[in-house]
């Protein structure tokens, strides 16, 4: 994307999609981080604006300011940055089950209106499927527990559609009240960050629908990239594009991510 004379700086779809995660980040807030953009956003937001943001990671690393991108959940970085480091259980029953953390940052494969997640098969037949994905991790106990929760995937017609093939992570299952007849006790998500916008759920059906889009992004191309009939907010924003200070801090996380031996 190019900027005019006196605009901001050239950026990516990627670049404004992961400012626009970060910037829902709150300081003093605990954030459970999914590796990704997810956890570009999470680490922008700590290097910006939210400098007291809690990061907490599946490996059980609480408090973890990694000075570059981490690479996985295990890389090492998390640990020695760390303020505690604790059990995968614990994490799991004393962090997340008792709703101990405010906001969840996932991706997802494949995401449904109701913000199902799918990552674990791509196809109707399990034992057989189209493809076979990474799987669930930590993600249903994050959709389940935490305070409310943010996904951050790339907008395609592949990833967006009417009904996921395999429900990994609920979101608000097939509508209003699903959540409480499955004793989820978080809010569940409050907002799908894309490349080309924002959806956040309909208040009454629980549908999501966009509420936000990028500079010179037409709604348009944002329904052809969707596999049902998207909704638009009759109150639909323009999300400002990054900063200079927000695109620096991004480009020095990523540039900072040393270069393993085996990619010289």
């Amino acid at each position: 994307m190019t900027a005019g004379a006196t605009g901001p700086p050239d950026y990516t779809a990627d670049e404004i999609m992961t400012v626009t995660a970060a910037r829902s980040l709150r300081d003093g807030m605990t954030c459970f981080v999914g590796i990704g953009l997810p956890s570009e956003a999470a680490n922008l937001a700590r290097a910006t604006h939210a400098r007291n943001l809690v990061l907490i990671y599946e490996s059980g690393t609480i408090g973890a300011k990694p000075p570059w991108l981490p690479l996985s959940i295990g890389d090492g970085v998390l640990a020695e940055t760390a303020d505690a480091v604790v059990s995968v259980p614990e994490i799991f029953n004393y962090w997340i089950q008792p709703g101990r953390i405010d906001i969840g940052f996932l991706g997802a494969a494949q995401i449904d209106k109701f913000g199902n997640i799918n990552t674990t098969v791509i196809g109707t037949d399990y034992a057989e499927p189209k493809v076979r994905l990474p799987g669930a991790g930590g993600a249903p106990e994050i959709a389940a527990s935490c305070l409310e929760v943010v996904v951050v995937v790339r907008q395609s017609r592949r990833a967006f559609v009417e009904h996921v093939d395999f429900i990994t992570s609920v979101g608000f299952g097939d509508g209003p009240g699903s959540r409480r007849r499955l004793g989820l006790t978080g809010a569940g998500p409050q907002k799908i960050i894309t490349d080309l916008g924002v959806l956040e759920p309909d208040p009454q059906t629980l549908e999501f629908m966009l509420t936000g889009v990028y500079p010179d992004v037409p709604v348009s191309a944002v329904k052809e990239r969707t596999g049902w009939d998207l909704q638009v907010s009759a109150d639909l924003a323009e999300i400002p594009p990054p900063d200079p200070a927000e695109l620096t801090a991004l480009r020095a996380l990523v540039a900072a991510v040393p270069v393993t031996e085996g990619a010289r």
